[in-house]
């Protein structure tokens, strides 16, 4: 699946997408999977409540299964201004 990540995600991490092979049920497994590989992966997700994630361009949550998706995107919350 193709995982993109934005903003401060991007910039701790280093990339601003990749392809990424996993056996991860949930958002949640992906997040442990993503942060045991390298520190800078751990640093981005060191907070899960200064994250959001969308899947196939949808809000979603972290407990919300992988089955059949295609991307998944990690970014902070937004704000208005």
């Amino acid at each position: 699946m193709d995982v993109l990540y934005f903003a401060w995600v991007r910039e701790r991490i280093g990339v601003p997408k990749e392809k990424v092979e996993t056996t991860a049920a949930t958002v949640s497994d992906l997040v442990a999977e993503l942060s045991a590989r390298e520190d800078r992966y751990a640093a981005a997700f060191a907070d899960l409540s200064a994250l959001r994630v969308a899947l196939d361009q949808e809000l979603s949550d972290f407990d919300a299964p992988l089955a059949g998706v295609g991307e998944v995107a990690f970014f902070p919350p937004m704000t208005g201004g």
